[in-house]
């Protein structure tokens, strides 16, 4: 298992510390969890993925449904993105190494809970 701890700074709520508003800022520890797919990692982050249901993406055209399966499709050597209801699980090619992965995949995590943004948005 390994962790991946952003926090922010002690300021009170509501203030700007350069540039950022503070409210937005979060602590997220992403927790990685092996598969019995060697070419499978979840990564948990503590907080809720899909409130229903779940989402399987093979492909980038797949993706196209959520734009945070699409920024994860283009992290070099991810081959598939399926969303559980509290986990991320991520398929890596053959070729790539998940040392090589996992923070770039942690960070989009990351980013994408800090935009407050929706996983699936609504089709129209």
């Amino acid at each position: 298992c390994v962790s991946l701890v952003v926090v922010a700074p002690r300021v009170s709520r509501g203030s700007c510390l350069a540039g950022f508003n503070v409210d937005k800022m979060m602590s997220l520890n992403i927790q990685t969890e092996s598969t019995p797919n060697p070419s499978s990692l979840k990564f948990l982050p503590g907080k809720i993925v899909m409130e229903k249901e779940t989402a399987d993406f093979r492909n980038v055209e797949e993706a196209k449904r959520s734009p945070f399966a699409l920024n994860l499709f283009k992290i070099d050597g991810v081959e598939g993105v399926f969303f559980g209801s509290d986990f991320i699980s991520i398929t890596k090619g053959d070729n790539h190494e998940w040392q090589m992965l996992k923070s770039s995949i942690s960070e989009t995590i990351i980013e994408f809970y800090k935009s407050e943004a929706t996983i699936m948005p609504q089709e129209e």
